[in-house]
């Protein structure tokens, strides 16, 4: 028996190895599998972060494209006014935006306007016809590039757009490019919070952004022939010699190597992170030392089984496996009480956000209704300084009769002066109650809306402008329509309109505006027509658009249509343009009487 023990030790010792071995190996496998995970997660949430940055901006260089200072300044390069007014418009945009910079550039590359345009390194006067993003948009199509800037010596993500000639057939070419410069240097300061390197690489395996400050412009491989005359001849990382990170020192390449990647962006980029080694082990010694002392632990609980009766082996044992079974349970109450808390704070973090932004949405869509009224009540100014002179002219001199009548004891006669001064004093308190009334500003309080008396009160603002310029005015209400919605703003889009009509036909021969109500359906139809030359065809695709006015500059922002489009649909309704088959333009407004509006779903309506 006892010649036998050294074998069974022998024996037991080997066991133990293997399965310490094993727990090793496996441990290893599960913790790399653990960290992997851990690490694709979050490399999708900054994969996200970083498409969310390089999507928003994609539309802003095709917004501004159709500004039309961009293809006049391109067309008149020596117009220094028009010039410099694309020049602050640039600057204000960049701004607002938070670009890095915003220009344009003619067919040949040569930049006409920047907002750098005021800075030492401004990019007036230089030529980037040599960047794939000129050559790209010069061509018709949008263009993106990622480089360092040969002026600023900066790196950005560049995103541009071909500029058309006003008015032009399509598809004619392009005049010149407008052209957007985005920062992405705010990845890397974040980046530089996680442990692990982090690296985003271009479609030739050349890293320009990592929390690893010494692998930028170094390759994850060497760059064959092809890939590096790219490089060279778009100057894209001008002053970077660009070698392997292989080849960098021990300490600059530390946790270079096996890395986990997802595609970027729409130029090929890949975003990569690079998991610690050092954990993996870590984590699998950890585990191979538990299981060592797991095994150490029962093989002297085996030899204390032997030592002691089964029915205390047994309490013991079951004593062990419920204090595991409580720590266990424990353990994981206290992880998924963590993980919601967390996760209520996330999401009270973003409604509080969210609740932020609408809140400003709202402001602002408010401040500008009520700019676009104070504009329209600046435009009728004139007209109702006249408006209200005369009534004061008349009240002076029917008080000086009434004093000299009354003097003369003449009483019926001055009474009769007393009584036109009444009669006058009431049109101007209705004129004025008018103004204050379009004046306020709109709380956004839905109630019923007569329809014939807010077309009635607008109509009766802007009489003396229809007298003033000889305008014909003419208003059939067919049938009362009463709708749902904010009485003061209701009046603000038909004074727009009728506006708009008045300052259509001041060019006509015959000067004539016709305003109707009439009920068609369950609906009430405004419609509003003049006599002049009617919406030419390139007009009427932008004709809602903000900032968008064919009338000549200083008289107007371009905003009173889109304003009124706006508050139209918030009471479910719809503007609509077009021409008259007789001539002169027609506007109608279609609304949901009040009846219908009631049913609508909800019952509610948005405020404009």
């Amino acid at each position: 028996m006892f010649s036998k023990r050294p074998a069974l030790i022998s024996l037991a010792a080997a066991c133990v190895l293997a399965v310490v071995l094993v727990v090793y190996l496996v441990a290893m496998h599960r913790a790399r599998a653990d960290i992997h995970a851990a690490g694709d997660r979050h490399l999708q949430i900054i994969a996200l972060d970083l498409e969310s940055v390089l999507e928003k901006f994609e539309t802003l260089p095709f917004t501004l494209a159709y500004h039309p200072d961009v293809p006049n300044a391109i067309a008149r390069p020596n117009d220094r006014d028009l010039v410099q007014r694309l020049n602050l418009t640039l600057q204000l945009v960049q701004r607002q935006a938070k670009v890095s910079a915003i220009y344009i550039m003619d067919r040949n590359g040569n930049t006409i306007a920047s907002s750098n345009w005021d800075q030492p390194l401004s990019f007036v006067g230089k030529n980037f016809a040599f960047r794939p993003y000129f050559r790209d948009a010069i061509e018709g199509r949008a263009g993106r590039f990622y480089g360092i800037g040969n002026t600023t010596s900066e790196p950005g993500y560049f995103i541009s757009q071909p500029v058309h000639a006003q008015n032009a057939a399509k598809p004619a070419p392009p005049i010149g490019v407008i052209a957007v410069k985005i920062s992405l240097s705010e990845f890397e300061q974040t980046w530089r919070s996680s442990e692990e390197p982090i690296a985003l690489a271009d479609a030739s395996g050349v890293v320009f952004l990592s929390n690893r400050t010494a692998w930028r412009y170094h390759s994850m491989r060497r760059l064959d022939e092809k890939e590096r005359k790219y490089v060279d001849g778009t100057l894209q990382y001008v002053g970077q010699e660009i070698r392997p990170i292989a080849t960098l020192n021990k300490s600059d390449q530390a946790g270079f190597g096996e890395h986990l990647s997802k595609p970027v962006g729409r130029l090929g980029w890949q975003l990569m992170l690079f998991p610690s080694q050092a954990r993996i082990h870590k984590s699998a010694a950890l585990a191979a030392l538990a299981a060592t002392l797991l095994l150490a632990v029962a093989g002297v609980s085996y030899w204390a089984m032997q030592q002691r009766r089964r029915r205390l082996e047994e309490r013991i044992a079951s004593r062990m496996a419920l204090q595991r079974a409580a720590d266990e349970l424990e353990r994981n109450i206290a992880q998924r009480t963590q993980e919601l808390l967390e996760a209520n704070q996330r999401l009270e973090s973003k409604y509080a956000k969210l609740k932020e932004t609408e809140h400003l949405l709202r402001t602002t869509q408010n401040e500008l209704v009520q700019a676009g009224k104070l504009a329209m009540l600046g435009q009728m100014a004139a007209g109702m300084t006249h408006e209200l002179n005369q009534p004061l002219a008349a009240i002076r001199a029917f008080a000086d009769n009434a004093v000299t009548f009354l003097g003369r004891g003449q009483g019926d006669k001055a009474g009769e002066n007393l009584a036109q001064i009444s009669a006058a004093s009431a049109r101007m308190g209705a004129i004025i109650g008018q103004l204050k009334g379009f004046a306020r500003k709109s709380h956004g309080t839905v109630s019923t809306v007569d329809l014939a008396q807010a077309i009635q009160a607008s109509a009766l603002l802007l009489d003396s402008e229809f007298r003033r310029h000889d305008v014909q005015f003419a208003l059939h209400i067919r049938e009362p329509v009463q709708v749902i919605g904010d009485a003061v703003r209701t009046e603000q889009v038909l004074i727009n309109l009728m506006r708009n009509a008045l300052d259509a036909v001041e060019d006509a021969t015959v000067r004539r505006v016709e305003v109707s109500l009439e009920r068609e359906g369950g609906d009430a139809l405004v419609t509003i027509r003049d006599s002049g030359a009617g919406i030419p065809d390139q007009v009427a695709p932008h004709l809602f658009e903000p900032f968008f006015t064919t009338k000549a500059s200083g008289k107007g922002l371009g905003l009173g249509l889109a304003i009124s489009s706006s508050i139209v649909q918030a009471m479910n309704g719809q503007l609509t343009a077009r021409n008259h088959a007789n001539g002169g333009a027609e506007f109608v407004v279609r609304l949901p009487g009040a009846a219908e509006a009631t049913n609508q779903e909800g019952g509610r309506f948005a405020s404009a």
